[in-house]
């Protein structure tokens, strides 16, 4: 039997006939497509998780900043404030959200991280995936298992829409990062497959039409705040699921229907940098003292 899926529903008959969950049939996918063995195919996927792990310590006590100043030290003023204050979204979600802005200033600063599925939206799998994992004392070994869940998500979003800002706005990046790591949680946690896309859909629908409107054209803000709403989208998605709440709409539709949205946003709105947040006043100042020149041109 082939692994080779193209849609959500042919990944959940993949797991129900052969009793697997989505990151086991991933890795299968994985071997049958590259001609990989196993362990070659885990031990990539180890390298990511140490990247990831390594990009969420930098920006909590470096403090680094990115070339342009945009962004730069939140991630550790973030964590200062929890060293004082009892955070009000909770210590648990508040520490997943830290670690996000911490690998998307890493990436700002032009460090080393993993584009989950895009350097604007790399902090959201480490900030809910890895922090909610290692919080709950998963293994390595298990936390690849959930990047594997992780990857299969980010293929059938890739594959049936985009996970592209130019092309389908912000839902389509963080909205997929979120969904990524949404189903990984899910599965890491014991879920089932359904479930665990269950949580991929409710992150989509709520964010669906998100625009992406980096100010100077710089994948930093609002980039990175917005990474880590999708940290939380991420995480409360997952509760949701595991609960047992079941998405009204099949997998498969909302990921047409977010690239659907993405068509018909105006491309004032797709990572252009002429339309939202980058084309107030103050975006454009921000724009031409970084730049030196008028960012209205064109």
């Amino acid at each position: 039997m082939t692994y080779r899926f193209t849609t959500g529903e042919e990944l959940i008959e993949i797991c129900g006939e052969k009793n697997m969950t989505i990151a086991q049939v991933m890795l299968a996918r994985e071997v049958e497509m590259s001609r990989r063995t196993e362990a070659e195919v885990l031990g990539q996927m180890r390298d990511s998780l140490e990247v990831m792990k390594t990009a969420i310590q930098a920006g909590l006590h470096e403090g680094v900043k990115s070339v342009s100043g945009l962004i730069g030290g939140e991630a550790y003023k973030l964590s200062q404030y929890a060293s004082t204050h009892e955070p009000l979204s909770g210590r648990d979600m508040f520490q997943a959200m830290t670690n996000a802005m911490s690998v998307m200033e890493v990436n700002a600063s032009m460090g080393r991280i993993v584009a989950s599925p895009t350097a604007g939206s790399c902090g959201i799998v480490p900030g809910a995936l890895v922090s909610t994992g290692l919080r709950q004392g998963k293994t390595d070994e298990e936390l690849v298992q959930a990047l594997l869940t992780a990857a299969a998500v980010g293929f059938l979003f890739s594959r049936n829409a985009t996970v592209a800002g130019a092309e389908g706005g912000c839902q389509a990046e963080t909205g997929t990062a979120s969904a990524m790591a949404s189903a990984g949680i899910v599965e890491m946690m014991g879920g089932s497959p359904a479930a665990a896309l269950s949580a991929a859909s409710f992150t989509i629908k709520n964010i669906l039409g998100l625009v992406c409107d980096p100010i100077a054209g710089l994948v930093e803000c609002p980039c990175a705040k917005r990474n880590a709403l999708g940290t939380a989208n991420a995480i409360l998605s997952a509760d949701m699921a595991l609960a047992g709440l079941e998405t009204a709409i099949p997998f498969d539709e909302v990921v047409d229907a977010m690239y659907r949205v993405g068509k018909v946003m105006s491309p004032t709105l797709r990572e252009t940098a002429m339309g939202g947040l980058a084309a107030t006043p103050t975006g454009i100042r921000i724009a031409e003292r970084i730049f030196g020149v008028d960012s209205k041109r064109g």
